[in-house]
């Protein structure tokens, strides 16, 4: 199979056995690899309704046919599981160098299930895998248990591990590899914790296939060339993904004091010319990508004192204006910090922002807070609060439930300002500013997420995305119906993306029509625009469906009450709200859903999904 290695590993960490099973190749080009793939395997071997902390759930790594090669930006892999954060279908998607460390172990995925008895490790190189014990390394840091792993088994590993938020099962725990990368969202990190799995340790020097050199070589080339004459390089080279910030909030649209407002008066302390002014002592790339977004930051003195990659937008936006923190150097020291404990940093810092307006109001007092105060603009508080999410200390065992269990929990109003969708915190886009963002938010299979339709590129950055033939949408600040189209081509082509193993990113810059060839050239496969855009669909209306089966309905599509009933209070969108119902309608019917928001018997039929349908209830 050209473009995969052609084997899973599957470990059974309740028996301690180990096996590995072909892909098929009929799978392949159906679900074509990362998330679609893992979403496969993931619907047809889990029941519904089963607990996500239990040994019942499955945690699959999987990379794309891409992942590993030439093709620009093609670092990714994706990892999928039941989430603990939103009891739905969760997926999150890393770069770095794992994805290509994976397959070059031999392996395209491997599908974890089961629980072990003790702490454990999984260790593969060259095809060959074993369990290993975890014991020694139970209780440490990311860094730590990477450098630890990598002494005893090779230098040339690449470790992808849970750190002490894991370990505690904190629902927004993340897994982190190559030391700063991250599978960030819906709370995997506790997946794993709850398997009792601290690592995994990929690496060797198998080959992957390219069915047509020649061809593939020739596309990825244009691609390449494409994306290095791109503006988008351009911006990201200089300025990482936080060159952003300032449009954002001159939009009126950037989160402050927990979404009270869109717009900060500190804007020019946090942007991307301050982290190159302040902090910034190199760039970064994953994998064959020709951008190199990423930051390489010290802060070299005082008590925020450390070293590391990043701080990406949304690390600052939840730190920063959301915690209405102006000191970039308290919001680089937080975003470390999450990458030591393994946390997310948009749950991690929008939690703690719903805990100041808590504090604020009144519903958290002092001692709930163990004699201690939380106010907006406090770093030194914020900060302290990671450390207590993560150990689960105090009433830091609350926030680490995320916020709408928090809420639920402390009632008294907070569900008003619990700035989550299904359960998953919101990114630092306020959807007030540009409406037809709020529809992406709610129709994201795994909840309140920036990036399965990113319809902030050509609403709050005005760059439209290549990669589908209309993305523009002609007024943010009103809520048009048929533009809900724009949000379900989107979400149907960046799938895509995650799904081969490369980078959003490249949908700014390349169209399907470049993409296509790409694929085609790596797999053999006569590959089409349109098996571009049906695979895309396909593998989302999957993710739909495992949702539907855990119980999902219209009533889950929907904003957080702030963003439906308060107008923002100042600022270039000042009294705005979202009227979400008309472009949620327009939507399923795009989608060919039905009033409920499933999808039907026909839709199922015409993407080769309805012999799953019924184990959704649907039929």
């Amino acid at each position: 199979m050209s473009g995969f290695m052609g084997r899973v590993l599957r470990v059974d960490l309740t028996a301690g056995r180990i096996g590995e099973e072909p892909v098929s190749q009929q799978d392949a080009r159906a679900f074509l690899g990362g998330n679609g793939l893992a979403t496969k395997y993931l619907f047809d071997e889990l029941s519904g309704g089963i607990d996500p902390l239990g040994p019942e759930n499955k945690l699959v790594y999987m990379a794309g046919p891409l992942t590993g090669t030439i093709s620009p930006s093609s670092g990714r892999f994706s990892a999928v599981a039941k989430s603990p954060l939103t009891d739905l279908w969760g997926s999150s998607n890393s770069g770095g160098r794992f994805g290509l460390d994976l397959k070059r172990s031999g392996y395209d995925g491997i599908i974890i299930e089961g629980q072990a008895e003790e702490p454990a490790a999984l260790v593969i190189k060259d095809g060959s895998a074993e369990l290993v014990s975890a014991l020694e390394l139970w209780g440490l840091g990311v860094a730590e248990t990477t450098k630890r792993l990598k002494s005893k088994y090779g230098k040339s590993l690449n470790v992808s591990c849970i750190g002490r938020a894991g370990e505690n099962l904190v629902r927004y725990a993340a897994i982190v590899n190559d030391l700063h990368r991250a599978l960030g969202r819906c709370g995997l990190g506790a997946v794993m914790g709850s398997k009792n799995l601290k690592a995994i340790a990929v690496g060797g020097n198998r080959s992957i296939e390219v069915a047509d050199k020649e061809a593939f070589s020739r596309a990825a080339k244009k691609a390449s060339d494409f994306v290095n004459e791109s503006m988008l390089k351009m911006t990201l080279e200089v300025y990482g993904t936080d060159m952003v910030l300032d449009l954002v909030n001159i939009k009126g649209g950037l989160p402050t004091r927990n979404w009270q407002t869109g717009s900060c008066s500190y804007a020019s302390e946090l942007n991307g010319p301050a982290i190159n002014d302040k902090v910034l002592v190199g760039r970064k790339a994953c994998f064959a990508c020709p951008i190199a977004c990423g930051r390489l930051s010290e802060v070299k003195t005082g008590k925020y004192k450390c070293k590391g990659e990043g701080p990406e937008y949304e690390s600052v936006g939840a730190f920063g204006p959301m915690c209405d923190v102006s000191d970039l150097e308290a919001v680089t020291y937080a975003h470390m910090l999450c990458n030591e404990y393994g946390l997310d940093t948009v749950s991690a810092g929008s939690t703690i922002a719903f805990a100041m307006e808590c504090f604020e109001k009144g519903i958290l007092s002092k001692s709930d807070l163990g004699g201690h105060e939380l106010k907006f603009g406090d770093a030194d508080a914020m900060i302290q609060m990671i450390h207590r999410i993560a150990v689960r200390e105090g009433v830091g065992d609350l926030l680490a439930e995320g916020t709408r269990l928090a809420a639920r929990k402390l009632g008294a109003g907070s569900e008003q300002f619990a700035m989550n969708v299904k359960g998953l915190e919101l990114p630092a886009y306020d959807c007030r500013a540009t409406k037809i963002t709020g529809l992406g938010f709610v129709t994201s299979n795994r909840g309140g997420d920036h990036i399965t339709a990113y319809v902030q590129g050509p609403t709050f950055l005005d760059i439209p995305f290549l990669i589908v033939e209309e993305s523009s949408i002609d007024n943010p600040r009103v809520e048009n119906p048929a533009e809900a189209k724009v949000v379900m081509d989107l979400e149907n082509a960046l799938t895509v993306f995650d799904a081969v193993g490369a980078c959003k990113f490249m949908g700014m810059a390349l169209m399907a029509e470049d993409v296509v060839p790409v694929i085609a050239g790596v797999t053999g496969w006569d590959f089409s625009v349109e098996e571009f855009r049906t695979a895309g669909e396909r593998i989302f209306n999957l993710a739909r469906l495992f949702n539907v089966r855990e119980g999902l309905t219209r009533q889950d599509d929907t904003l957080p009450p702030r963003l439906l009933n308060e107008p923002l209070p100042d600022g270039p969108a000042a009294g705005l709200v979202v009227d979400l119902d008309p472009m949620l309608e327009a939507y399923y019917e795009f989608r060919g859903w039905d009033a409920d928001g499933r999808p039907t018997l026909r839709k199922l039929q015409e993407l080769g999904l309805d012999h799953r349908a019924e184990k959704a209830g649907i039929g």
